[in-house]
């Protein structure tokens, strides 16, 4: 489901990393549908086939659980632990933890996240213009100083309520 997910949100290419034979890795990877393997990987081989994907894609993500994972979480552009299951190293190398083990909450983090930096954009944007146009009232002598502060604080309620509309996102 979580690769499928993935996929129908816009990630392009999934790849696993594993210390697996290939026999395991192929069986496993052609039942989730993940686009390529890499198979009896050591860490420092894992670490490596990161440094390519992000060389190849641009921004690149690993989710691992495992202490031999942690060095690949480190290199690449985000990395992802699974917080339950997950061994200490793994855990404080991630960028990002998903503490109930379930990579079905991966797509909804990543739907999060484009949401999250799409509001951001719009709150500073939104925040930039109306001190530009706070000041310049207040400049004109049209605008009083209490007025720019009630002007100032009103656009902080509208810039918060932007922000509460992560809150309707579903997973």
């Amino acid at each position: 489901y979580a690769v499928a997910a993935l996929k129908a949100i816009g990630v392009k290419r999934t790849v696993m990393l594993t210390g697996d034979n290939p026999i395991s890795a192929r069986a496993v990877a052609s039942r989730l549908g993940i686009d390529d393997i890499e198979s009896e990987l050591m860490p420092e081989e894992k670490v490596e086939c990161v440094k390519s994907l992000v060389k190849r894609f641009g921004k690149v993500a690993m989710v691992g659980d495992g202490i031999n994972d942690a060095p690949a979480l480190a290199v690449a552009s985000v990395g992802v632990a699974m917080g339950g299951a997950g061994s200490n190293a793994a855990l404080e190398t991630a960028d990002v933890a998903l503490m109930a083990d379930d990579l079905s909450m991966l797509p909804y983090g990543v739907k999060l996240s484009r949401a999250s930096l799409k509001i951001i954009k719009q709150n500073i944007a939104f925040s930039i213009l109306v001190v530009i146009a706070l000041v310049g009232l207040t400049l004109g002598k049209v605008l009083n100083l209490t007025g720019g502060i009630v002007g100032h604080e009103g656009s902080a309620l509208l810039v918060i309520l932007n922000g509460m509309r992560l809150l309707r996102l579903k997973a």
